[in-house]
């Protein structure tokens, strides 16, 4: 009896213990993003992926990780985890059977990991970055919130809440508040890549205005756009040439202005992503729109002879794909031009669905980079409005708009290096169509759409050559028939053309019975299909066609730009088979990855539609990217520190709460500002902490991940030249213009083929911002290489920074900082010529903001002193070293020069603060 009691109790309390687990100690639901996709990516994927799929298992896709293998059974079997072969493999003894194979086995955490999700149901879920940025929960800002008793300033906004919350997870703590001319000339730095103005200090330190109020002015400063513009045009790949081995001038320089106006006008970024990406194709483009869509004419252009055009034009498209999805969305899209991406969820095909947006464009590696847009002058925009006004009144509306667009940018026209089938004719050099004096060639499937002329440029070195065009060969109709004489280099002519319709082949022939050699007759660059003016029979019809004749051969600033093919001139686009242009796959209509937002119908199927979806507020990517950069800008680390990826392989981000609140406020609160943002960010107490780094806290946190301390790291390769000559006060204000050439060593410059010279600069321009330094790919400025700038080849989401003799050679011995240097030490001398000393500490002040320490003055007092006797023993020296373009020097300045030049390679000032 006594022994059916015992058991009735332990029944009982058997049963209680289970309903108390039920209730109180139910299993947690293990997160497939965070803590399994990790494991599969870390051991499985790289042979059972996107590239490899052994034993046809695959763990990159959902639909394919849980279908049949080759066995003929899944691999995974949800709710079973002891009946998945999956598991069954990874703790097998047989090491021929084991998975992985040949690599070291998971641990025992990680299987029952991997157990637990597969009892739970296997669920898959996305990965983080994938879902939409979400509203973010309404916080309680508790002042304390991550600082100690003895340290409490007030947390100055939301952001502070969520640092601080990691700080106390980590416990850590905020360090105090910078000092105040510290913290100004951080601020200041990063937002205009500039020192703060002599009148900027005053204000602030006599309190005249606040913190956020300097912060302000800085904003407004037309230097803010600049500093920014240097960081976006690493992503735009952006330089003054077009790479590759010859490596010519291009002019791209309106594009970079573009860029500096937009940053200053605070322009939205989903407007300032669409401009850039299809500004083209918005309703009736403005010239800066137009301008705009350059981001994706920095591609390289191969202007060597022998290449084949259409392999470095698909070369730009694929390059514009993968910059668009690592600029826009931190994806490394490139992964996936040969097969589906092997760690992230998109499809081989999923890469030229989106290429085939960007495969419509009417570039294509010709010599002269048409389409290039044209920058009027005020005068020759009248003189066009004019030709506008009457084109409007004796044809049509849709006329006009067709005439403005084509003097514009001259589109739609087909290149001559498009003819085939040549009879003594050749491409020449194959960039241009020549034919010689009894010579023939094709144009193929063009189509005139019934046009009464047709425009020609043109070159010839003869005279007396007769062409003839005619409809399908050399028996066809005759559409036009004309002289061609020697011209003054290359023209654009009008020529009579019999109008046809649809697609026609031309057959083009030239003959002069007078030449015998096999020189070419002409050299052919385009041809154009664009009716004459109508209204011959009008008064002041003559001015109009000198207008338009004038505008035809416009010889001004052209900017090469994106424009789409018309219909008729639509390309297809294929696969390519594993990543090759020359083995096409099936056909590809213009889509995005279904991984990603959904499509809207109402978007065109253009890259205008695919800007659109780009800033649509569902993506999860865009808004994300752009804070996780700007982070890194202001702090030297994102918050996803892996700035290129946010896919399933990147760096978990540190603050993911912080990350999604300033991506959804930046949509819908900021509308897309970027001043906005930034200035949220630095007026935030986490931005404005000292930068002091303690023994105890680099043990725990060496990378700042958790932000317990200001940021602090060298400052980029522009702002360490720009700074020099602030301080120095030889800085230009100069803004906008073609690239400048400022001092640099000789023998650098060393072009192949193109007989391009470096011409050193002269006045102002000499000491312009680095932001317009003519950049050329392959021998970029060498003290801005030195410093880790980017040679612009490709595009660039971070650069690296590192710490090398070369660097202080740089700053020591570059005639650029010894000038600073020279005029540095003028300033210092004016404050006292009888007591260096006081120079000194001036100097020191100027710099850094911060008074010199006694040995630091006793130091550089002493460095002085035996320069000065240096100089005053050996009088030759002085024009050896610190010399400057007419001025002259003594024994005193050369002395301070030496300490001004070292005051310009302290660590303290080619560092932010």
């Amino acid at each position: 009896m006594n022994n059916l009691k015992i058991a009735g109790f332990l029944t009982l309390a058997l049963i209680i213990a289970l309903a108390g687990f039920m209730i109180f100690g139910q299993e947690k639901e293990v997160d497939f993003s965070t803590q399994i996709k990790p494991i599969l990516n870390k051991n499985c994927i790289s042979c059972h992926g996107g590239v490899k799929k052994n034993g046809g298992f695959s763990v990159l896709f959902e639909e394919e990780a849980f279908a049949n293998t080759k066995s003929g059974h899944p691999a995974i079997i949800p709710g079973d985890p002891n009946g998945s072969e999956m598991i069954k493999r990874l703790i097998a003894s047989d090491p021929e059977v084991r998975m992985p194979y040949e690599r070291s086995p998971l641990s025992e955490e990680e299987i029952e990991l991997l157990k637990t999700w597969i009892r739970q149901g296997a669920k898959w879920g996305e990965h983080w970055a994938y879902d939409p940025v979400q509203a973010p929960q309404i916080i309680e800002q508790k002042t304390t919130a991550g600082f100690t008793s003895d340290n409490n300033p007030s947390v100055t906004n939301t952001i502070d809440v969520y640092v601080g919350r990691k700080l106390e997870e980590q416990e850590l703590a905020f360090s105090e508040e910078e000092a105040p001319l510290k913290l100004l000339r951080r601020v200041a730095l990063d937002i205009t890549g500039l020192p703060p103005t002599a009148d900027l200090v005053e204000q602030y330190a006599s309190k005249k205005i606040s913190y956020e109020q300097a912060v302000d002015k800085l904003l407004s400063s037309p230097t803010y756009g600049e500093k920014w513009t240097t960081w976006w045009l690493d992503l735009a790949r952006y330089a003054d040439t077009k790479g590759y081995e010859r490596d010519v001038s291009r002019t791209m320089w309106p594009y970079r202005d573009y860029v500096i106006r937009a940053f200053n006008d605070d322009k939205p970024f989903d407007e300032f992503t669409i401009e850039q990406l299809a500004g083209d194709l918005l309703p009736n483009p403005t010239e800066d729109q137009l301008a705009a869509t350059a981001f994706h004419r920095n591609t390289m252009n191969n202007d060597e002879g022998g290449t084949n055009d259409e392999e470095f034009r698909v070369a730009a498209v694929l390059d514009r794909v993968g910059t668009t999805y690592e600029v826009w969305q931190s994806t490394t899209m490139a992964c996936v031009q040969c097969h589906s991406h092997p760690y992230d969820p998109i499809r081989h095909e999923e890469f030229y669905q989106s290429a085939a947006f960007f495969n419509n464009s009417r570039d294509e590696d010709t010599h002269d980079e048409e389409p290039r847009l044209r920058f009027f002058s005020p005068e020759e925009k009248t003189e066009i409005e004019s030709v506008l006004t009457w084109v409007k009144e004796n044809e049509s509306a849709k006329a006009a708009v067709d005439r403005k667009n084509f003097m514009t940018y001259l589109e739609p026209k087909y290149p001559s290096h498009n003819a085939v089938d040549f009879n003594n004719a050749e491409l020449i050099d194959t960039k241009w169509l020549g034919i010689q004096a009894n010579g023939s060639a094709y144009l193929r499937k063009v189509d005139t759409r019934g046009s009464d002329q047709m425009l020609m440029h043109y070159g010839s070195g003869l005279d007396g050559s007769k062409m003839t065009i005619r409809n399908g060969g050399p028996e066809g109709e005759v559409l036009a028939d004309f002289q061609i004489n020697k011209t003054s280099g290359d023209i654009i002519r009008a020529i009579a053309l019999k109008p046809t319709t649809g697609l026609i082949d031309l057959y083009l022939e030239v003959k002069n019975s007078r030449v015998t050699s096999d020189q070419n007759a002409a050299k052919f660059v385009w041809f154009a299909f664009v009716p004459s003016l109508a209204g011959k029979d009008k008064p002041g019809f003559k001015d109009i066609q000198n207008s338009w004749e004038t505008a035809l051969n416009f010889r001004g600033t052209k900017l090469p730009i994106m424009i789409e093919n018309p219909a008729y001139m639509a390309r297809e686009t294929n696969v390519f088979d594993r990543g090759n242009w020359m083995s096409l796959g099936e056909k590809v209509n213009p889509e995005t990855p279904k991984t990603l937002n959904n499509w809207n119908p109402e978007w065109s199927n253009d890259r205008l539609g695919f800007a659109y979806w780009l800033t649509d507020k569902e993506n999860p990517l865009t808004s994300r990217t752009l804070v996780n950069r700007i982070w890194d800008q202001l702090f030297g680390r994102g918050i996803v520190s892996s700035l290129e990826d946010m896919g399933t392989q990147s760096d978990p981000p540190s603050h993911p709460e912080l990350l999604d609140y300033l991506a959804w406020k930046t949509m819908n609160e900021y509308d897309w500002s970027i001043k906005s943002l930034i200035r949220e960010i630095v007026i935030s107490s986490t931005y404005k902490q000292s930068s002091a780094l303690s023994e105890e806290l680099y043990k725990k946190d060496p990378q700042n991940k958790w932000y317990a301390r200001g940021p602090r790291f060298r400052l980029s390769a522009e702002q360490v030249r720009d700074q020099a000559l602030a301080v120095a006060g030889l800085l230009s204000d100069k803004m906008y213009g073609p690239g400048v050439k400022p001092h640099q060593p000789e023998g650098i410059w060393q072009t192949v083929y193109n007989g391009d010279s470096w011409t050193e600069s002269t006045g102002e321009d000499a000491h312009r911002r680095g932001i317009y330094t003519f950049l050329k790919r392959t021998s970029p400025y060498p003290s801005f290489i030195s410093f880790d700038a980017a040679s612009r080849e490709v595009c660039l989401s971070r650069r690296i920074v590192t710490n090398t003799p070369l660097q202080a050679l740089v700053t020591l011995n570059d005639p650029v900082y010894l000038e600073a240097a020279y005029y540095l030490a003028a300033d210092m001398i004016k404050q006292d010529a009888a007591k260096p000393e006081k120079g000194i500490a001036y100097g020191y002040q100027k710099l850094v903001l911060n008074p010199i320490s006694e040995l630091k003055l006793e130091t550089l007092s002493n460095l002085y002193d035996e320069a000065l006797a240096e100089y005053k023993s050996k009088p030759e020296s002085l024009v050896a070293f610190f010399t400057t373009k007419d001025k002259s020097t003594n024994p005193e300045q050369a002395a301070m020069s030496v300490v001004a030049n070292a005051l310009l390679n302290m660590d303290e000032f080619l560092t932010k603060p």
